[in-house]
């Protein structure tokens, strides 16, 4: 009879896997998806700027400056490739 179905004897629990640890990111992929985090961060604070001196006012310069609609979302993009670099990069077997 090969498919015989063994009995389970009680006390015997599971064994741990001991086995090697499956690492998902390497210590430098976690380096460069922090600093694309930081890439990404400044982004958003230079896009939101400060705040204006009168709520009253509509400051036309102070909402579409070079800050705000260029720069701010180059250094997002940017952010997000160096994010996608940091996680599609193979990490180094030792």
């Amino acid at each position: 009879m090969k498919n015989e179905i063994k009995p389970v004897k009680k006390g015997n629990k599971p064994q741990p896997h001991t086995g090697p640890k499956l690492v998902l990111f390497g210590r430098e992929n976690v380096k460069i998806m922090i600093i694309g985090a930081i890439i990404i961060a400044l982004g958003f604070i230079l896009m939101a700027g400060g705040k204006s001196s009168n709520p009253n006012v509509y400051d036309y310069k102070a909402i579409y400056s070079f800050q705000r609609i260029t720069l701010a979302p180059i250094l997002i993009v940017g952010g997000l490739v160096v994010e996608i670099f940091g996680i599609m990069r193979k990490p180094k077997t030792e």
